[in-house]
């Protein structure tokens, strides 16, 4: 009877060590991330010790205010993104070199009410033939991206791991759409004219939100 205890002690305990190990090497965890995508979440999996590929899903939306032209205008960026990436391990360890692509929605939003007279398309209007502008600045849908990291889900015993990630995603031009809306000049076809003339000086203004900084913190779980 002692030898069959013993025994299935044995057994029960080889077989949390498989379980265990099993566990160690799943190719598979999810994340939790945070930072200039906005909020997100992702999974991940491992082709071996050098190579992972990884999905997921960010959104991020908060105000600001921008001016262009002497016009201050206030916005709000509203970005919806998947994204998709290849990292790679070269020393076999938690530094990854990492390319990829977000594709989404990603749009600024603006919104001005002149108080005082302003340039609008090389033309001095007052505010009340302004009225109220609206607009977007919307940056391409597709945006490559490039960076390096720390990210050790797959080169610890541990389920839980960290990450950390660094780089730049790009995109093309701006288009930039602007509309009056109450003033005495809204529906006037030359002052329509202007503003597609500000849209396009707002749109060479903004060449630089093409270019957005991706700084991400993560915690990662092992299934």
């Amino acid at each position: 009877m002692k030898h069959a205890l013993a025994l299935a002690a044995c057994l029960l305990a080889l077989a949390g060590t498989a379980q265990a190990q099993s566990r160690a090497r799943s190719p598979i965890t999810a994340a939790l991330n945070l930072g200039t995508p906005g909020a997100g979440v992702e999974a991940q999996l491992s082709l071996g010790p050098v190579f992972v590929l990884r999905a997921g899903i960010d959104t991020l939306g908060y105000d600001i205010d921008q001016t262009f032209d002497d016009v201050d205008y206030a916005g709000r960026f509203d970005f919806d993104t998947v994204s998709a990436f290849v990292d790679v391990h070269p020393f076999q360890n938690a530094f990854l070199i990492s390319g990829g692509v977000y594709v989404g929605d990603r749009t600024i939003g603006l919104s001005a009410q002149p108080s005082t007279p302003v340039e609008i398309g090389g033309q001095i209007v007052t505010p009340g033939q302004v009225g109220t502008l609206s607009g977007a600045i919307k940056l391409s849908d597709i945006a490559p991206f490039v960076g390096i990291g720390f990210d050790d889900a797959f080169y610890r015993d541990s389920r839980w791991g960290f990450r950390a990630i660094a780089g730049v995603a790009w995109s093309e031009a701006p288009d930039v759409a602007l509309t009056s809306t109450g003033g005495s000049l809204s529906n006037d076809p030359a002052f329509r004219a202007r503003l597609e003339q500000e849209a396009r000086d707002i749109s060479e203004d903004a060449k630089d939100k093409g270019v957005f900084p991706i700084v991400q913190l993560g915690a990662t779980v092992r299934f």
